[in-house]
């Protein structure tokens, strides 16, 4: 079975069957099986194929073969009747009758074919009724029977392939689980309050101060002397080409990827995402009706990015590349040479880029980061920082962007940013207060990152820890609060990572985030954040050592 062609007669079979991702979910369930939202998304989006048994479920609640579904049998359904994976306008236009699939609406053991249209007193749906049009009857449906069936409001299809794992079914599950009394240990998500984090004391009192002059809106593009503090810390940085007018605060970082990639993109066009990546990178590039690209990141190379495989992946549809630096979640810090390919291959085939630098104030052992932005002053360049992990001050929600490099390609997609800005009015104005102080006063997360400090030491805990544990190794990270082991999936037997993710919150009642949530293609990763107290964390890898000791999937 390819997975292509697998991707290609499912989403065929689902359109002719007129089923979501969500109905296959909720019929796999009505037969008792597990099927999962994320597990669907990527079987459709092509990303992994399924195993035998899943092959076999979603054959069976697609009314067709499971040698057709895989891809190895010819390209018609089972009776030749009708063409499936050319989704014909004709067969989709169609009466139920003329088909054995099932329907959303259908349970898989009631489908049937249907006789012609007759009168009946039963209550039509809503989506039934809109199907059969206001000639289809001269008699309108009474109105008391019409109100008894409100129509179903279903989620966007936009939404279809969005996947955000790090806040996904297995954290529902985890908070299902807490409203039953148990106590969840959370390294999903890098989140410094909740561990004792605290943000700078100067910082909290600036706020205060401020308060009362913070009830108003500010400038779209946000408060003047948030963003001279934005523009010469850039400078610092040796961002070229750096003016006010092109540094845009937002409400944390994520709001602002959001909006540059509404901006730029059109349907179709791709983008080179790193994998494993941040997957709100991914997430909003499809939201914006993009296609993202997964270069790949070398584990044997210290996670950096294959550059060979990167240029290999563009394509005429390319606009951009985004690089992640520091990484999350694997905590790499990319080295010049790196960062000048990069720059080369965006250079030779006119790209522009989009560097997350969100971690760039958390790097140890004395490595040094380097702004992708530095290297490249003849090209379109957008970097994002912010306060969020260098300040401990995630609640806040205080991130910015900086537009630098060769603005006049970029003239249009600046209308476009400065359109969307406009439009939701302006950051949060209390915390673009702090900006100033936040980056021109003592830095106080250099405490945390040093020899004895406390990201600094934990870190280093959980790195031995790990690669002690058998069937487990692990990069040591150079930066944020992230640590990314590899499992050896045919000693555990793992073919299914969010499974795995689960069983382990279910027996030790600790919550990760499983490789696949950050678009990584096997099932063998995890990532653990290294946030808590260090008695937490001792007591939770020897549960993980423990649980290891004997679990195969």
């Amino acid at each position: 079975m390819t997975r292509s062609a697998f991707q290609n007669r499912l989403n065929a079979a689902m359109v002719r069957a007129g089923l979501k991702q969500a109905d296959l979910v909720r019929m796999a369930a009505e037969r008792g099986q597990k099927l999962g939202k994320s597990q669907v998304s990527q079987y459709v989006s092509g990303k992994v194929s399924p195993r035998r048994d899943v092959l076999a479920l979603l054959a069976d609640l697609l009314g067709v073969t499971e040698a057709w579904l895989s891809g190895a049998e010819p390209d018609a359904e089972v009776d030749g009747s009708v063409d499936v994976a050319a989704g014909s306008t004709a067969s989709a236009a169609a009466p139920a009758a003329a088909s054995s699939t099932v329907a959303p609406s259908t349970s898989p053991s009631a489908a049937a074919p249907s006789a012609p249209a007759a009168p009946s007193a039963a209550v039509p749906s809503a989506a039934g009724t809109a199907a059969l049009g206001p000639t289809t009857s001269s008699h309108p449906q009474p109105t008391t029977q019409r109100s008894t069936t409100m129509r179903e409001f279903k989620k966007s299809s936009k939404l279809d392939n969005v996947l955000y794992d790090v806040r996904g079914p297995v954290v529902d599950e985890a908070a299902r689980m807490e409203e039953d009394g148990a106590r969840i240990l959370k390294l999903n998500i890098g989140n410094p309050a909740p561990f004792g984090f605290r943000a700078p004391d100067e910082v909290v009192f600036d706020m205060r101060q401020q308060l009362a002059d913070c009830e108003g809106y500010s400038d779209s593009r946000g408060l003047f002397a948030a963003r001279k503090a934005i523009m010469q810390y850039a400078q610092l940085r040796n961002i070229p080409n750096v003016d006010m007018k092109h540094i845009y605060t937002g409400n944390g970082v994520s709001e602002l990827i959001q909006l540059s990639m509404h901006a730029l993109l059109d349907n179709g066009d791709e983008v080179l995402i790193p994998s494993p990546d941040y997957p709100l990178w991914t997430a909003c590039v499809t939201l914006a009706g993009g296609t993202p690209v997964h270069y790949v990141c070398d584990e044997a190379n210290e996670w950096n990015p294959d550059l060979e495989d990167m240029e290999k992946k563009v394509t005429p549809a390319t606009k951009a590349i985004v690089v992640i630096n520091p990484n999350n979640p694997t905590g790499a810090v990319y080295s010049r040479e790196i960062l000048e390919g990069i720059v080369e291959i965006a250079r030779k085939h006119q790209l522009m880029i989009f560097a997350d630098e969100i971690y760039d104030r958390l790097i140890m052992d004395g490595y040094q980061h380097i702004s992708i932005a530095s290297l490249a002053p003849d090209l379109p360049c957008v970097t994002y920082s912010g306060l969020s992990k260098s300040h401990m001050v995630c609640g806040y929600r205080v991130g910015w962007m900086v537009l630098s490099g060769n603005q006049r390609c970029m003239r249009d997609f600046i209308l476009g940013v400065n359109m969307l800005s406009n439009m939701r009015l302006c950051s949060n104005v209390p915390a673009q207060s702090i900006v100033q102080t936040a980056l021109g006063g003592y830095q106080s997360v250099n405490e945390y990152i040093r020899p004895g400090g406390r990201v600094y030491e934990q870190r280093n805990y959980v790195y031995e820890a790990l690669n002690s544990i058998d069937g487990i190794t692990a990069v040591k990270p150079k930066a944020a609060f992230y640590i990314f082991p590899k499992m050896d999936i045919k000693k555990f037997n793992i073919t299914d990572d969010e499974q795995f993710a689960l069983d382990l919150l279910h027996e030790k009642k600790i919550l990760i985030t499983r490789g696949g949530g950050f678009n990584w293609g096997e099932p063998d990763h995890f990532r653990i954040v290294y946030l808590p107290r260090m008695e937490v964390l001792k007591e939770s890898m020897e549960d993980l050592a423990d649980f290891f000791a004997h679990y195969r999937q």
